[in-house]
Protein backbone atom coordinates (compact mmCIF):
# COMPACT_ATOMS: atom_id res chain seq x y z
CA UNK A 1 0.00 0.00 0.00
CA UNK A 2 1.61 3.24 -1.18
CA UNK A 3 1.73 6.69 1.40
CA UNK A 4 -1.29 8.11 -0.71
CA UNK A 5 -3.62 5.28 0.10
CA UNK A 6 -2.55 5.42 4.20
CA UNK A 7 -3.18 8.37 4.42
CA UNK A 8 -6.75 8.71 2.94
CA UNK A 9 -7.47 5.30 4.98
CA UNK A 10 -6.36 7.23 7.85
CA UNK A 11 -8.40 10.38 7.58
CA UNK A 12 -11.53 8.41 6.31
CA UNK A 13 -10.74 6.23 9.18
CA UNK A 14 -10.80 9.70 11.60
CA UNK A 15 -13.89 11.22 10.20
CA UNK A 16 -16.05 8.44 9.88
CA UNK A 17 -15.85 8.20 13.61
CA UNK A 18 -16.56 11.67 14.25
CA UNK A 19 -19.65 11.52 12.01
CA UNK A 20 -21.15 8.20 13.22
CA UNK A 21 -20.30 9.74 16.97
CA UNK A 22 -22.30 12.71 16.04
CA UNK A 23 -25.12 11.56 13.93
CA UNK A 24 -25.60 7.99 15.28
CA UNK A 25 -27.32 6.42 18.11
CA UNK A 26 -27.17 2.79 19.27
CA UNK A 27 -28.63 2.37 22.27
CA UNK A 28 -26.47 -0.28 24.51
CA UNK A 29 -23.64 -0.60 22.15
CA UNK A 30 -20.86 0.94 21.17
CA UNK A 31 -19.21 1.36 17.51
CA UNK A 32 -16.04 1.53 16.86
CA UNK A 33 -13.86 1.27 13.67
CA UNK A 34 -10.97 -0.61 13.31
CA UNK A 35 -10.16 -0.52 9.83
CA UNK A 36 -10.96 0.97 6.93
CA UNK A 37 -9.68 -0.90 3.44
CA UNK A 38 -9.96 1.21 -0.08
CA UNK A 39 -9.21 -0.17 -3.28
CA UNK A 40 -5.94 1.45 -5.39
CA UNK A 41 -8.30 2.77 -7.71
CA UNK A 42 -10.68 4.90 -4.62
CA UNK A 43 -13.65 2.95 -6.03
CA UNK A 44 -15.00 1.13 -2.96
CA UNK A 45 -13.94 1.32 0.58
CA UNK A 46 -14.75 -1.06 2.97
CA UNK A 47 -15.09 -0.01 6.63
CA UNK A 48 -14.68 -3.06 9.06
CA UNK A 49 -16.41 -2.00 12.69
CA UNK A 50 -16.60 -3.87 16.12
CA UNK A 51 -19.97 -4.19 18.44
CA UNK A 52 -19.52 -4.06 21.82
CA UNK A 53 -22.21 -4.72 23.96
CA UNK A 54 -25.44 -6.97 23.67
CA UNK A 55 -28.04 -5.23 23.10
CA UNK A 56 -28.25 -4.87 19.79
CA UNK A 57 -27.09 -7.33 17.34
CA UNK A 58 -23.88 -6.38 15.29
CA UNK A 59 -26.30 -7.37 12.08
CA UNK A 60 -28.56 -4.71 12.77
CA UNK A 61 -26.11 -1.97 13.19
CA UNK A 62 -24.07 -2.97 9.85
CA UNK A 63 -27.70 -3.23 8.24
CA UNK A 64 -28.60 0.51 9.90
CA UNK A 65 -24.79 1.73 8.77
CA UNK A 66 -25.14 0.43 5.13
CA UNK A 67 -28.98 1.48 4.74
CA UNK A 68 -27.88 5.27 5.78
CA UNK A 69 -24.68 5.09 3.66
CA UNK A 70 -25.57 7.34 1.29
CA UNK A 71 -25.84 10.11 4.24
CA UNK A 72 -22.82 9.13 5.68
CA UNK A 73 -20.82 9.17 2.55
CA UNK A 74 -22.37 12.68 1.86
CA UNK A 75 -21.05 14.00 5.10
CA UNK A 76 -17.75 12.32 5.43
CA UNK A 77 -16.94 13.81 1.34
CA UNK A 78 -17.97 17.19 2.47
CA UNK A 79 -15.09 16.65 5.04
CA UNK A 80 -12.94 14.81 2.75
CA UNK A 81 -12.21 15.97 -0.53
CA UNK A 82 -10.91 13.94 -3.86
CA UNK A 83 -11.33 13.61 -7.03
CA UNK A 84 -13.29 10.27 -6.91
CA UNK A 85 -15.82 9.46 -4.02
CA UNK A 86 -15.33 5.45 -3.33
CA UNK A 87 -18.62 3.86 -2.60
CA UNK A 88 -19.10 3.30 1.27
CA UNK A 89 -19.54 -0.71 2.89
CA UNK A 90 -19.66 -1.56 6.05
CA UNK A 91 -18.90 -4.86 7.75
CA UNK A 92 -18.21 -6.67 11.19
CA UNK A 93 -14.74 -7.20 12.33
CA UNK A 94 -14.89 -9.72 15.54
CA UNK A 95 -11.48 -9.59 16.34
CA UNK A 96 -11.27 -7.81 19.08
CA UNK A 97 -14.15 -10.40 21.13
CA UNK A 98 -12.20 -13.08 19.99
CA UNK A 99 -9.26 -11.62 21.54
CA UNK A 100 -11.05 -10.93 24.95
CA UNK A 101 -12.53 -14.55 24.83
CA UNK A 102 -8.89 -16.46 24.05
CA UNK A 103 -7.86 -13.41 27.42
CA UNK A 104 -10.37 -15.18 29.18
CA UNK A 105 -9.68 -18.65 28.58
CA UNK A 106 -5.94 -17.82 29.11
CA UNK A 107 -6.90 -16.30 32.47
CA UNK A 108 -8.99 -19.50 33.54
CA UNK A 109 -6.52 -22.26 33.18
CA UNK A 110 -5.57 -24.28 36.27
CA UNK A 111 -2.26 -23.55 37.46
CA UNK A 112 0.68 -25.44 36.70
CA UNK A 113 1.10 -28.55 38.68
CA UNK A 114 5.06 -29.96 38.93
CA UNK A 115 5.91 -33.40 39.70
CA UNK A 116 8.75 -32.93 41.42
CA UNK A 117 9.72 -30.03 43.82
CA UNK A 118 11.65 -26.90 42.56
CA UNK A 119 14.22 -27.46 44.54
CA UNK A 120 14.93 -31.29 43.15
CA UNK A 121 14.38 -29.45 39.94
CA UNK A 122 17.42 -26.74 39.92
CA UNK A 123 19.44 -29.63 41.63
CA UNK A 124 19.22 -31.78 38.98
CA UNK A 125 19.77 -28.34 36.54
CA UNK A 126 22.96 -28.20 38.67
CA UNK A 127 24.08 -31.63 38.17
CA UNK A 128 23.62 -31.51 34.23
CA UNK A 129 25.44 -28.11 33.63
CA UNK A 130 28.00 -29.77 35.63
CA UNK A 131 28.67 -32.96 33.13
CA UNK A 132 28.11 -30.73 30.49
CA UNK A 133 31.06 -28.60 31.88
CA UNK A 134 33.45 -31.94 32.35
CA UNK A 135 32.68 -33.01 28.69
CA UNK A 136 33.72 -29.47 26.92
CA UNK A 137 36.51 -29.89 29.14
CA UNK A 138 37.59 -33.50 27.93
CA UNK A 139 36.95 -32.04 24.28
CA UNK A 140 39.80 -29.15 24.41
CA UNK A 141 41.80 -31.23 26.02
CA UNK A 142 41.50 -33.78 22.74
CA UNK A 143 41.94 -31.32 20.58
CA UNK A 144 45.14 -30.42 21.84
Amino acid sequence: MNHRVKRVTELIKRELATILERNFQFPGSLVTIHDVDITPDFKQCFIYTGVIGKETSPEKIIKKLNDSRSNIQRDLFKRVILKYSPSLLFKTDSSIERGVHVLNLIENLPPIVYDEPLDEAVNIASENENCDDENTERRSRKQQ
